[in-house]
């Protein structure tokens, strides 16, 4: 059976074979599709305005192996001329308790027919701000002549700058690449470095008494995960029961405890010592103290590792690239959170080199998000290769999938596919009321 075209969209073969001059105005367009291997070296640079990375274009060449594409010269070759650009509610019911998710969807469509999908996390307190200014970038777009992707990132940058509009930037900026990945006909994850087409998430137990959290555990592990979340810092005694409960029940799996800045360093501490003398050690105790708290949380780290050999990870801490500089020049904690919607697309590539050069190990996380994001992230994951931990269960939480095709779920393995661009799109009956 055939597959839908992205609604909206043309199906149209890829078409756009570029020169790699940096005098060339326009990229020359074949009436025979063509398809780039751009191989670059093992420390080639992800992003634009950073060190050249050594490039070679070979057409015609199969896409077998795991050669990267080149997204950096990917960004400073390609000119991106946008047909359409659209924002749109996003609209999903979540599972139990019932209630919606409402976030925001970006839609890209280039003059080659080519569409690319976004997707911006945004609270239902403030998906109404998210959407104005989504809005505001959808008509920059609509507006602007044909320029290269580079600089349509940076344009974008700077309308939606700072911390406030990070997952709006991120959203825009999944749409942006996904349509440019949809036009020479590339999977995100090849165009991330290739490294490979699969991974593997933990799964978050949802607040629940010992005897639900025991069962739903059960079935989880069941299903071939081995890597379960607890969120905690609202009543310790209980979600000490509920870990004793799991650990019971699971005792092969492991664990990984996200107190979201709920505790003092001394509450913290405590903590570890009552999970101590349960005989309970997990792989990882996320963002322990306030955010603020930076010396708070270098304590519990030297605490955590040096006496219970358990890694601190930083979340809330980390929220800009300063905040990762600083944990990387004075060697806070081991981990660190990444989220797209904290940082973007490019920022988070930016935090990708910047651990790389470290040693700084890597978690990507989502907020709660559809498969469209999660699959964009999922994809950079496979791509870059370079995440210790990986928790994109978000999907999980929702009673609906509104996306169309992309990755393929077994168990707690996400398998990424050829299928071009990030591979899915959202279903009509989601949308329709804005198209």
């Amino acid at each position: 059976m055939a597959v839908m075209a992205p609604f909206g969209s043309t199906i149209s073969p890829s078409t756009s074979s570029f020169f790699f001059s940096q005098t060339q105005k326009r990229p020359f367009q074949s009436l025979i599709p063509r398809k780039l291997n751009l191989k670059i070296s093992a420390k080639a640079s992800f992003l634009p305005g950073t060190a050249d990375s050594t490039v070679e274009a070979v057409s015609e060449v199969s896409l077998a192996g795991t050669t990267s594409f080149g997204f950096k010269n990917l960004t400073e070759t390609f000119w991106v001329d946008v047909q359409r650009a659209e924002e749109m509610p996003l609209r999903v019911k979540l599972g139990d308790p019932p209630s919606r998710l409402e976030n925001v969807a970006i839609r890209v469509e280039l003059s080659n027919g080519c569409a690319g999908w976004g997707e911006v996390a945004a609270a239902a307190a403030t998906a109404g701000a998210a959407l104005a200014k989504a809005k505001e970038a959808c008509e920059f777009l609509r507006r602007s002549s044909a320029l290269t992707l580079n600089l349509v990132l940076e344009e974008i940058g700077n309308i939606l700058h700072g911390q406030e509009y990070a997952s709006i930037r991120a959203g825009v900026e999944m749409a942006l690449i996904d349509a440019v990945a949809n036009s020479i006909d590339v999977p995100l994850w090849r165009l991330f470095g290739g490294v490979s087409n699969s991974l593997t998430t933990s799964v978050t137990i949802p607040i629940a008494s010992p005897a639900e959290a025991s069962e739903l555990a059960s079935k989880y592990c069941g299903k071939g995960f081995n890597i379960i979340r607890f969120n905690m810092g609202l009543n310790l005694s209980a979600e000490l029961q509920v870990i004793k409960a799991v650990q019971a029940a699971q005792p092969n799996c492991l664990f990984i405890l996200d107190a979201n800045g709920k505790y003092t360093s001394k509450e913290a501490i405590m903590v570890l010592e009552k999970l101590h003398e349960m005989a309970v050690c997990p792989v990882l105790f996320e963002q322990p103290v306030h955010k603020d708290d930076w010396n708070g949380l270098a304590d519990v780290c030297d605490v955590a590792r040096d006496k219970y050999g358990i890694n601190v990870a930083a979340d809330e801490s980390c929220q800009t690239l300063l905040d990762v500089q600083k944990v990387v020049q004075e060697n806070i904690v081991e981990f660190i959170n990444i989220k797209l919607a904290k940082f973007g697309v490019l920022g988070t590539l930016r935090v990708i080199e910047m651990a790389r050069k470290s040693g700084l190990n890597l978690i990507i996380d989502s907020m709660v998000e559809t498969r469209l994001a999660t699959g964009f992230a999922g994809h950079l994951a496979c791509g870059v290769g370079c995440f210790k931990y990986i928790n994109l269960d978000a999907p999980f939480v929702l009673s609906e999938d509104p996306v169309f095709g992309g990755y393929e779920v077994f168990g707690p393995v996400y398998k990424f596919t050829n299928a071009r661009g990030v591979g899915g799109f959202l279903k009509h009956d989601t949308i329709a009321q804005k198209l």
